[in-house]
């Protein structure tokens, strides 16, 4: 994916650098991360870095998209939002996820927005799903006003919780 760019932000390719692997640290251990997303495990630099390797990096090379790193202009990370293959669904998934003074600002809508427009009028996807736990609200707010609609609810293999499923669909 080349960077996107919007008024506000940038979204590029996630690596396997110090500060990606800092930044991404931060962003896996945030308490609200392990709420909603999941506790991936994710305790050092390095364990973070083997996370980019196998995540997004790995989604890259096998997919041609995946999480990417949102950032101010002035190149601060702040978030990550993109698309996911993922076992147990059958279309691609939209995902964002920001540290917490990041968030309540519109930066997950106008960065998921960003994605949903590349995902469609790059990769012609004609139709990306979203699941997110049915207490984060805020995320469910931000999948809706990006346009997914709510469909019901999904558990992944491997786990045994409900998850809501959203779709947008041509």
């Amino acid at each position: 994916m080349p960077p996107l760019i919007t008024t506000r932000l940038q979204l590029r390719e996630l690596t396997q650098s110090d500060d990606d692997a800092r930044f991404t640290l931060a962003l896996v251990n945030d308490p609200d991360f392990h709420r909603f997303i999941g506790d991936r495990g994710v305790r050092t630099l390095e364990d973070a870095r083997e996370y980019l390797k196998n995540g997004p990096l790995t989604m890259y090379k096998t997919h041609g998209f995946g999480m990417y790193c949102v950032e101010l202009h002035n190149g601060t990370p702040i978030g990550q939002a993109g698309l996911i293959r993922r076992d147990g669904l059958d279309d691609v998934d939209i995902g964002f996820a920001f540290l917490p003074q990041y968030r309540g600002q519109g930066f997950a809508r106008k960065a998921a927005h960003a994605v949903m427009a590349w995902a469609q009028e790059q990769l012609g996807l004609q139709r990306i799903v979203a699941i997110a736990s049915p207490e984060n609200h805020p995320s469910i707010g931000v999948l809706e006003e990006i346009g997914l609609k709510k469909q019901g609810r999904i558990t992944l293999p491997g786990s045994n919780d409900p998850l809501l499923l959203m779709v947008w669909e041509v």
